[in-house]
């Protein structure tokens, strides 16, 4: 009896690349795409109901971004692979995408049997980087060793890409435990300003509460520095 095909489930939010990507596995042997999704909330819920072997992911999606996606994905399907397929090469988002829980990491310049490898390679146990990324990942490592370093520094802008720049500097210093009078006071701004900014920040980050969104920008590696 020949194997089962992979069963893969595709979030991007760009529709003419998800479609097209669509199509593209689609015509591989051993692969069936089950389903789409266009933000990370959809790859989540897609994730829940399809429960494919792979979701292949991308990072700057609007409202939930797919670091966070992965990061819930994994947690309530440990079984499922992700593949993130980016366009962001930094190292900040590699590593937070690891951390999250994804097993590959592809940049969008990636053609087909790339993506098919990671795809089957990630199905397999493994984890797969694209060339370009195992490059920058095998640089960072063989790097000089610097005091206290064991992981890269990582950005908001690159953790959080749905955060606009002011609300970026407000979550690092509310993950560094300022409180809004001290945040007003070293952005000079008003403290209903900065009230009103770490609202749409929870309302963006899915959090209840100033507690869950320092542990969140923690997790992510902010307000170490």
């Amino acid at each position: 009896m020949p194997d089962e095909p992979l069963r893969v489930l595709l979030a991007d939010d760009h529709p003419v690349y998800r479609d097209g990507l669509a199509m593209l596995l689609g015509s591989v042997p051993g692969i069936d795409v089950v389903g789409t999704a266009a933000s990370g909330a959809e790859a989540v819920a897609g994730a829940a109901e399809l429960q494919p072997d792979i979701v292949v992911m991308d990072v700057g999606m609007p409202g939930m971004d797919g670091i966070e996606a992965t990061r819930r994905v994994t947690a309530a399907s440990p079984h499922i692979g992700v593949v993130v397929l980016t366009m962001a090469e930094q190292e900040a988002t590699l590593f937070a995408a690891m951390r999250a829980g994804a097993r590959g990491y592809l940049l969008k310049g990636a053609n087909q049997t790339e993506i098919v490898r990671a795809i089957r390679g990630v199905a397999a146990g493994d984890v797969i980087f694209g060339p370009s990324v195992a490059r920058r990942v095998a640089d960072f490592f063989a790097g000089p060793e610097e005091s206290g370093r064991s992981t890269p520094p990582e950005p908001a802008e690159y953790v959080f890409p749905q955060l606009t720049p002011r609300e970026r500097d407000i979550i690092e210093l509310v993950a560094a435990g300022r409180s809004n009078a001290q945040i007003a006071a070293a952005l000079f701004l008003s403290q209903k300003t900065v009230r009103n900014n770490v609202s749409n920040i929870f309302t963006k980050l899915h959090v209840a509460d100033r507690a869950e969104a320092i542990v969140r920008a923690r997790d992510a590696g902010l307000g170490r520095r």
